[in-house]
């Protein structure tokens, strides 16, 4: 990302820091750490107003960037801007290799609800909101949440708009300078095909080792290149979430491995495909640690095939 006082491209040296041992890949044209960090839980419960400790959730930030994560996902809707508030506060002036990725297509409003923002003008207004609020005069990537998960008719009448339509918006802020590269989150394989003439970065959709009802969309990002970042990689505090780190099978491989469950579902996520980002999101800074760490844990065969048959079943459940 560029920032308003620092326009330079040099990105800095590889670093041998933890976040870099689970590997690097590319992200718009840019080098990444397979491990990075997600913003969402920095903001108060429910994903909005300030966090109850400020500055913990920017000691977070700070640590994850001194641990090699150069890889920040956020939103402007994340806390109505406080996530990028406290990006911003945290690591302004950003450090060179810092890729800043992004999402519009969603808003709050005045109660916290969250409702869709899926027009063209809304998707450029949002791409604004999160050029102003983080200080940056370039997003690395924006991804265009869809709504996917909805029925149509539950959508507001203007709401339903054609992806095509919001592709071109997409395209044209990527012309205009104003973001490298175009995302796509909630993408069904439908959506990801047709989208994919227009340059995909990349995918993030809900995928962990007890949730591949997305392995569809996985597959059509692995034939075509296109990293796959998966969010609520060990499930969600949302309800009907299932947790990762409850699963017995899980539990029982932390234990011979010596490692947390939540650094086994990561590490099953970074094996199952060499081109998976994982954006885990914590306030707490042990379990950054723990989930910067997660790259350094190595899964037996043994192991894998255990958590694969896992997550096979849980498929049919």
């Amino acid at each position: 990302m560029t920032s308003d006082s620092d326009n330079r491209n040099v990105l800095s040296a590889p670093t041998s820091s933890s976040a870099a041992r689970a590997g690097e890949a590319v992200l718009a044209g840019r080098p990444v750490a397979r491990v990075g960090f997600g913003a969402m839980q920095l903001p108060g419960p429910g994903v909005w107003g300030p966090p109850a400790d400020r500055e913990a959730a920017l000691a977070v930030l700070r640590e994850a960037v001194a641990l090699g994560v150069n890889h920040v996902d956020t939103a402007q809707f994340y806390g109505d801007g406080v996530a990028n508030e406290l990006i911003r506060s945290a690591l302004h002036p950003y450090p060179e290799d810092l890729v800043l990725v992004s999402k519009v297509g969603a808003a709050r409003d005045e109660t916290g609800s969250w409702r869709p923002a899926q027009r063209p003008e809304q998707l450029r207004a949002g791409v604004e909101a999160n050029l102003r609020t983080l200080a940056v005069e370039r997003l690395d990537v924006v991804n265009l949440r869809l709504m996917g998960d909805r029925p149509a008719d539950a959508l507001p009448g203007e709401q339903r708009v054609d992806l095509d339509s919001q592709l071109a918006e997409m395209v044209a802020l990527r012309e205009e300078g104003l973001i490298g590269g175009i995302g796509l989150s909630n993408a069904g394989v439908e959506a990801l095909r047709r989208a994919l003439p227009a340059g995909i970065a990349c995918v993030q959709n809900a995928y962990s080792v007890l949730d591949r009802a997305a392995e569809p969309v996985l597959e059509l990002c692995r034939e075509h290149g296109v990293p796959w970042v998966p969010f609520f990689p060990l499930g969600s505090a949302f309800p009907n979430v299932p947790k990762v780190t409850d699963h017995p099978a899980v539990v029982a491989a932390a234990a011979r491995l010596q490692a947390t469950p939540a650094q086994v579902g990561l590490a099953w996520l970074l094996a199952h495909h060499d081109n998976t980002l994982l954006i885990p999101g914590t306030s707490n800074p042990e379990h950054l640690r723990e989930n910067v760490a997660s790259g350094e844990v190595v899964l037996d065969p043994g192991t894998r095939l255990a958590l694969d048959r896992v997550a096979v079943e849980s498929s049919f459940e």
